[in-house]
């Protein structure tokens, strides 16, 4: 555990730092990632040992909460801001909040004006779904030497703008694996095969919960058949509740509440005198 000051000068712990995390290109450790949406998940991230989290801004607070001492990205949507001076306010608010890198797929631009002001900034390439027009819709990347240059070309211009961390999504695993050890820059596979620094899944896909996973997901369990149970068993529930109320037999006698002995008699008798 390292001693730190956050981005907002509070003394804390991390488990990684950027400079760990940046260390991780020499030793070949791999490491996991997770997107904790609520109080369980995060917990369970935590007792599960997951290495890093990414969350939404709106749930900073919380992780902070349950896992002072994770390295804890955040992001911004795309649409989220319409100005720099938008995004880089944000990006300062989270980076007092307790986040440890900033993610952003907007441009180059964009990444070197949070970079110049040392924010870890992370970024997005190979399949990015908001972008999926401009390249014929939801596919792999990186399949052919040219594409895979081009990606390569991606990598050092993403360097030169200072980013630090990339999410590397749906690229050919040995494209990957080839570039890995050309760029200065933490890749975050997510469906990029086994290639990269950092393994990223989403937690509906790691638990079983995603109606339709893409193909690169595995669910290690079946959350879903559990949630289905769980809703059929409320809705039966409901209904009995529902039949009993109807039948005036609910509530039982047993979530009643009966007047102390002898005070009945009295209240009879204080009646029949009005």
């Amino acid at each position: 555990m390292k001693n730190i000051y956050t981005f907002g000068r509070r003394p804390a712990q991390r488990n990684y730092t950027v400079k760990d995390l940046i260390g991780l290109k020499k030793t070949g450790e791999r490491l996991t990632m997770c997107n904790p949406a609520n109080e369980a998940e995060i917990q369970a991230c935590v007792d599960a040992g997951i290495d890093l989290l990414t969350l939404w801004d709106v749930h900073l607070d919380m992780a902070r909460e349950i896992a002072p001492t994770h390295f804890a990205g955040t992001a911004m949507n795309w649409g989220q801001f319409a100005t720099n001076d938008e995004i880089m306010r944000h990006a300062i608010q989270c980076m007092e909040n307790g986040a440890d890198m900033y993610f952003t797929n907007h441009s180059y631009d964009v990444v070197e004006m949070l970079a110049r002001e040392s924010i870890p900034v992370q970024v997005h390439m190979g399949l990015v779904p908001s972008l999926s027009h401009w390249c014929g819709g939801l596919r792999a990347f990186g399949r052919t030497a040219e594409e895979a240059m081009q990606i390569h070309e991606t990598f050092k211009r993403y360097e030169n703008a200072g980013a630090f961390a990339c999410e590397i999504e749906c690229v050919a695993e040995d494209t990957l694996r080839l570039l890995n050890h050309r760029t200065s820059i933490v890749t975050i596979s997510l469906g990029s095969g086994n290639a990269g620094d950092v393994i990223f899944l989403f937690m509906a896909d790691i638990c079983g919960e995603a109606d339709n996973p893409p193909r690169h997901a595995h669910a290690f369990r079946d959350l879903g058949r559990l949630h289905r149970q769980m809703y059929q068993e409320r809705v039966e529930a409901l209904q009995e509740f529902q039949s009993e109320v109807r039948a005036r037999n609910f509530p039982y006698r047993a979530q009643a509440i009966s007047m102390h002995e002898g005070e009945l008699d009295k209240l009879h008798e204080a009646l029949d005198k009005i």
